[in-house]
């Protein structure tokens, strides 16, 4: 685990691709991926057998964001190391949508605090969560 570096994001592009194929994630795939990827913050990669294999971002406002494992690389405990990397660097808070991610977060102790529409399509409803005590 460690901060992500300007070098590292071609990698990221390419694994946040192979997630949206595998698993719809980001729900719409991003004019400017590398921008997408960027939000003020601090930006983190789980790195495997030498290779970046997963990343996390905690927003300046300090929300958990753009997680995401290699789908090759699953079941080894990087996004769980990745979210507590995340914890320990401020993530407070998150949104998400997917069932399955909700499920992920409830399981490491994450509190669901309630809903909302998302603001970038009113059509898509938003689990939000707070990170545990």
């Amino acid at each position: 685990m460690r901060e992500r570096e300007a070098e590292d994001l071609d990698d990221c592009v390419r694994l946040l691709r192979d997630v949206h194929e595998a698993d719809g994630y980001p729900m719409n795939w991003p004019s400017d991926p590398v921008r997408w990827l960027s939000p003020p913050g601090r930006a983190l990669v789980a790195l495997h057998d030498g290779f970046v294999a997963g990343h996390v971002v905690v927003t300046a406002a300090g929300e958990l964001s753009r997680l995401f494992v290699d789908p090759a690389r699953r079941g080894r405990g990087l996004a769980a190391s990745l979210v507590a990397a995340a914890e320990r660097h401020g993530a407070r808070w998150l949104e998400v949508v997917d069932g399955r991610a909700a499920g992920f977060y409830e399981r490491l102790g994450w509190t669901l605090t309630g809903t909302k529409r998302a603001e970038w399509d009113a059509s898509v409803q938003l689990r939000c969560y707070r990170k545990p005590q």
